[in-house]
């Protein structure tokens, strides 16, 4: 498919050079000598691009721009001017103008103004692409996995490593980082096992203390400590015929360890204070975010314990691996807080999303959920603006390392880029004070939020 660009331009020469130039590269040009032409033209043949030079008479290009984007807020404008100014440019800008060139510019130039565009332009369309595939596929997702929400290759094996699994009765270890949804997982074994009309018990092993986790996990007689003034049942009696889901499991001592891992082989126990030996038929699931590998190395953890807990292993990945994922979380997490807080259903727009892609969500799908309930609560519109988004999401600047398998211009861009969205950020979404702290223009500070993405 060849792209296409209508040029308006009322110097001669001026447009038959650009017709010319761009003509070579392969885009199909449509040129006018005055705005109205243009517009009547625009009004059926509507075009991805549009080149408007600002000085023109009797319509000028800043009115051509505003009715063209009242046609379709989608075109992408390139403004040319040898008048060109900040105050202009910042103008031109906020009406919706993507670029601003000023003349003279040379050919090469023109064309490499041209194609950063259209990469854009390309890049929205697969966002858009995307997001209309994903929410085809949420109600379906919703009916059969709840809230794990995922249509990217790696959730769709994992989905069919869940359905191979559930329904054998086989001790499971899930593993991935923080906030990747190892709890919604081990749910969702349980949902579909033959234990799922029994109980699904749950406990994180790292938020307790040894004492604290060996009287929750088995229960304790009454009058075995201070405080112990009746008879309590521990998770392993509580999740009989059913499933107990031990989260973070790599954080319990090993004197733990050897205690859990007879209930493991022998299915039996003995509460705290107590003699009598108890029975237990429960399913385990077990999950992590450390490397239990390394613990076991590091005489942490042990390796007994491990192969019992990892007769299935899962996987998890983390968000920045799968972030085709992201504006199906997205959709959801705002359907989610919208109606909790019963608002209008908010929505977040192309250049939103493309800013959440950029992202490498170190919480995974935590922060994800953090940030859209924050947005959903405090933006005053239906469709949360991008600066808010910059405004409340933190992006470091990324580590020298984190660029060594990186070209160096990829590197720098990506480098730059991190730097517009900390001092967007710093300075509240405010683009002049932004410029500033940056000691660019603030022209130049629009072009580069444009070339980037981080705003329309």
């Amino acid at each position: 498919m060849i792209d296409e660009i209508i040029v308006i331009e009322d110097n001669d020469t001026m447009r038959l050079g650009i017709v010319e130039s761009l003509s070579r590269e392969g885009f199909a040009v449509h040129s006018f000598d005055n705005g109205s032409a243009a517009l009547q033209f625009f009004e059926t043949n509507q075009q991805p691009l549009a080149i408007i030079d600002l000085k023109m008479e009797p319509m000028d290009g800043i009115t051509i721009l505003q009715k063209i984007k009242e046609l379709n807020s989608k075109t992408e404008v390139l403004m040319i001017s040898a008048f060109g100014t900040v105050e202009t440019a910042v103008k031109a800008m906020k009406l919706g103008a993507t670029d601003f060139l000023t003349k003279p510019f040379s050919a090469d130039e023109l064309r490499e103004r041209v194609k950063k565009i259209f990469e854009k332009i390309k890049s929205r369309q697969q966002i858009e692409e995307l997001l209309q595939h994903n929410f085809l596929l949420q109600s379906e997702l919703d009916k059969s996995y709840s809230d794990i929400i995922g249509n990217s290759d790696k959730m769709k094996n994992i989905f069919k490593f869940i359905e191979q699994v559930a329904g054998k009765d086989s001790t499971v270890l899930i593993q991935g980082e923080s906030g990747t949804g190892k709890e919604l997982v081990a749910h969702a074994i349980h949902k579909r096992s033959n234990r799922a009309e029994h109980p699904f018990v749950k406990i994180n092993c790292g938020a307790l203390n040894e004492n604290l986790l060996e009287s929750e996990l088995f229960g304790h007689e009454k009058g075995a400590f201070t405080g112990a003034v009746k008879l309590r049942k521990g998770r392993f009696e509580l999740a009989n015929k059913g499933t107990l889901f031990l989260d973070e499991i790599g954080d319990i001592s090993l004197t733990m360890q050897v205690k859990l891992l007879r209930a493991l082989q022998e299915g039996e126990f003995e509460r705290v204070g107590g003699e009598q030996t108890l029975k237990t038929n429960v399913r385990i699931i077990a999950a992590t975010n450390q490397e239990l590998q390394k613990l076991i190395s590091d005489g942490k953890f042990r390796e007994d314990l491990f192969y019992r807990l990892s007769v299935i292993p899962i996987a998890l990945p983390s968000l920045r691996e799968r972030k085709e994922d992201i504006p199906l979380l997205v959709n959801h997490f705002l359907k989610k807080f919208s109606e909790r807080i019963c608002e209008p259903l908010k929505s977040i727009n192309m250049d939103g999303i493309k800013l959440l892609l950029g992202h490498s969500w170190p919480g995974n799908i935590r922060e994800l959920e953090n940030l859209i309930e924050r947005l959903v609560v405090i933006s005053q519109s239906n469709v949360i603006e991008t600066d808010l988004i910059l405004h409340h999401l933190s992006v470091g600047v990324p580590a020298i390392n984190s660029f060594d398998k990186l070209p160096l211009d990829d590197a720098l861009s990506s480098l730059e880029k991190n730097l517009l969205t900390q001092a967007m950020a710093k300075a509240n979404g405010v683009k002049n004070r932004a410029a500033k702290i940056l000691g660019i223009r603030t022209s130049a500070l629009y072009y580069k939020l444009q070339k980037y993405g981080l705003i329309k």
